[in-house]
């Protein structure tokens, strides 16, 4: 049962760190061409998934 709480904090914690290192980032490539700017929100809002796949498989997963 620990498990899973564990998996809720730390995605909790990880996502909200990960939402402020991508919005402090993003003051930098505001200036840049739209191509970059494009490339660089794409990648930023779906880099996140893979590790959120990770945790909740991690979190529901039962060792036995």
């Amino acid at each position: 049962m620990t498990r899973p709480i564990i998996a809720l904090f730390a995605g909790l914690f990880g996502f909200a760190a990960y939402v402020a290192v991508v919005v402090a980032l993003a003051d930098f490539v505001l200036d840049l061409h739209w191509v970059l700017q494009l490339a660089y929100f794409l990648v930023a809002g779906i880099a996140w998934a893979p590790a959120a796949r990770r945790l909740m498989f991690w979190g529901a997963s039962v060792n036995r």
